[in-house]
């Protein structure tokens, strides 16, 4: 198939993009600075105000859109808030723009999404048909940018929204910093510890996209492991498989000092089943988490 990928080069798109070359799929990034061909990969401009993409996206199957801004990108200010919830707006307006251009449709659309539009909660399990949906920033952005990706439908693709749990990876996401006080032996519980963590390994974030591509996966489907872990576990497993005390507890209220807004995403937490994934078989190649660490950290 032709791929078509937006925030290709971060660190889901890289590891998507070396999962399509391997599965023998032609792979597009569209770039903001990039163009030619490079390992594979054709690169094509785009948010330019010369970029015409579409030219070199006739004949795509499918777009997976990952682009904007990070949310782990420093503190939630206000110009930061409007920064990433814009980056999604502008970037997925383009996509929907480029599919109209296009004198034959791809067959799907992939959009990056997040569990953060359920609400934080010790106690509720949320799979794909949970109703409830949060008040804050975050779970505001990623409704207002699934709604947006779904319009794609009006022009006959099959559209999913891939809600992203805490990815885990070695160098990037949010994994490096939470192991840094660990290996600073200073590691402990955060806040009560009885915060759900629903983590997935960064290696079933690009499988799971695959693989939604290739299935009639359609609507938003949860891409997080299994089994969730509350903090306190999550924490014990980590310090356990990098050799290191857990001991030091980290208040919230240092957290929320320190980080402001978005010391939520490691003080609350959701519960999530990737209820759509299971149910269309799916196997998940890290179901649990001691073994995702250990394939991590090896």
């Amino acid at each position: 198939m032709k791929i078509a990928i937006t925030g290709g080069t971060g660190f889901v798109g890289s590891e998507l993009y070396d999962l399509l070359l391997q599965k023998g799929h032609e792979v597009f990034i569209l770039s903001r600075s990039k163009e030619g061909t490079d390992r594979g990969i054709t690169y094509v401009q785009w948010l330019s105000g010369t970029a015409n993409p579409e030219k070199q996206l006739e004949g795509i199957d499918a777009i997976v859109n990952l682009a904007g801004e990070s949310i782990n990108n420093g503190r939630w200010t206000e110009m930061q808030k409007q920064k990433i919830y814009d980056s999604r707006m502008k970037a997925t307006d383009e996509v929907l723009r480029i599919i109209k251009a296009l004198t034959v449709k791809p067959k799907v659309l992939l959009n990056a999404s997040a569990i953060g539009i359920y609400p934080a909660s010790t106690s509720t399990r949320y799979t794909e048909k949970s109703k409830e949906t949060g008040t804050d920033f975050l779970a505001r952005t990623v409704r207002d940018w699934e709604l947006k990706a779904q319009s794609a439908e009006k022009l006959q693709l099959r559209v999913a929204c891939g809600r992203f749990g805490i990815i885990l990876g070695k160098s990037e996401g949010a994994l490096p910093l939470m192991a840094l006080p660990y290996k600073l032996f200073v590691g402990g519980p955060i806040g009560s510890g009885n915060n759900w963590m629903s983590w997935v390994h960064v290696t079933d974030v690009a499988n799971a996209l695959l693989f939604a591509i290739e299935h009639p996966i359609s609507g938003p489907f949860n891409i997080t492991a299994p089994h969730a872990k509350r903090m306190n576990e999550f924490g014990k497993t980590l310090a356990n498989v990098l050799k290191r005390p857990y001991y030091f507890p980290v208040p919230s209220f240092a957290l929320k000092f320190a980080l402001g807004e978005k010391s939520q995403l490691v003080i609350e937490g959701q519960h999530v089943i990737p209820q759509v994934l299971l149910d269309a078989g799916y196997s998940f190649h890290f179901p649990n988490l001691e073994s995702a660490l250990r394939d991590i950290y090896r």
